[in-house]
């Protein structure tokens, strides 16, 4: 009885330990950030709209936020990282599709090799980018497949998933970013946190800030909350007024 007892303290006591370790699984730390931020803005459980969404926890800007008892919906154009995506992540609304860019209702998906799924793409330009130039760290790789996948308004998206709009939007899409957070009815939705991919390269393999982006970001009335080189976290002006 008494050993039993010692086990169960034992356990008791390990996960009082992790509930508290503030564990990061995005890229750069970005999602304590994010969690952070919600927050200081007395936001308990925010929802998301994760565009992009590829490994259900690793380098995710959005699992934190499961965690610790949040949901949302995820996008993932890739059907192998779906299939992970509904395999762990049960409370998300999980969309094997791509985000509309454009006027398009489908368009050419890149894949690249299974341990460089990050790099997939629906932008022919980055593809070619990885094809053809590449970078010192990751050097160059082929597209081993390309498939048709639908693409789904994101305005679609925040309508019939959200009640008025979700409180965070992670956009990771290889290149698109700034084409998809154009076609956002911001008059309409005005999600408090953004989190978008701000690092580029040029032809010649260089690293470029993606300023377009951010200017975008701030003539829609937000202002950048924190910069890891990689990504932007971008916070509605409005939402935070009270705080600054």
């Amino acid at each position: 009885m008494l050993s039993l007892l010692k086990k169960i303290s034992k356990k008791i006591l390990v996960s009082t330990i992790f509930r508290h370790i503030r564990a990061s699984y995005s890229q750069s730390g970005e999602d304590i950030i994010i969690s952070n931020l919600f927050a200081r803005l007395g936001i308990k459980n925010p929802s998301y709209l994760d565009i992009g969404a590829n490994e259900p926890v690793a380098v995710s800007n959005t699992y934190r936020l499961y965690f610790r008892g949040s949901k949302g919906v995820c996008i993932e154009p890739s059907p192998v990282m779906y299939n992970k995506l509904k395999k762990k992540r049960p409370r998300d609304i999980c969309i094997n599709a791509g985000v509309a860019f454009d006027e398009k209702q489908e368009a050419d998906f890149y894949i690249f090799p299974e341990k460089l799924h990050g790099l997939n793409t629906f932008s022919k330009e980055d593809a070619d980018f990885w094809e053809q130039t590449g970078t010192k760290e990751i050097g160059t790789h082929k597209v081993q497949q390309v498939i048709k996948m639908p693409l789904i308004p994101i305005n679609d998206l925040i309508g019939k998933h959200f009640h008025p709009h979700p409180n965070f939007i992670s956009i990771d899409t290889e290149g698109l970013d700034l084409p998809i957070a154009m076609t956002i009815d911001f008059d309409k939705y005005k999600p408090e946190v953004f989190c978008v991919e701000t690092l580029g390269f040029t032809k010649g393999g260089k690293e470029i800030k993606k300023d377009n982006l951010i200017s975008f970001f701030e003539s829609k009335g937000y202002f950048v909350y924190a910069d890891t080189y990689v990504n932007t976290i971008l916070c509605l002006r409005e939402a935070y007024k009270d705080l600054a």
